[in-house]
């Protein structure tokens, strides 16, 4: 699954509310031109979908492993989705809409 556009969702645990991690991931992912969106949820984890160039998604996840300076992350549950090009920006939510991650099948 090298290069080519890709979608991971990301569920982050840890100090990582309170703490700019959602206006700070965003500003990260418009720097790197991916797409999609972050919100907090009621648990106290921050959840998240990131669309664009594999390598600059990639980026994002290693980021959201360290967060802002005051986050501090302890997991980050990645799921790889199928591409689907459906945001034009990186968004802010305020929602709670339950949102399910479609999980990439693997080819073989």
């Amino acid at each position: 699954m090298a290069g080519g556009m890709a979608r991971a969702y990301l569920r982050i645990y840890g100090r990582v509310q309170g703490v700019f991690f959602r206006a700070t991931m965003r500003e990260v992912a418009r720097r790197l031109g991916v797409t999609g969106w972050v919100r907090n949820m009621p648990d106290g984890s921050v959840e998240a979908v990131v669309e664009g160039p594999r390598e600059a998604v990639e980026e994002v996840i290693r980021w959201a492993h360290r967060g802002p300076p005051a986050a501090r992350v302890e997991r980050v549950v990645v799921v790889w989705e199928p591409y689907r090009g459906e945001y034009r920006d990186f968004t802010i939510r305020y929602d709670l809409e339950p949102y399910r991650p479609t999980p990439l099948q693997e080819e073989g």
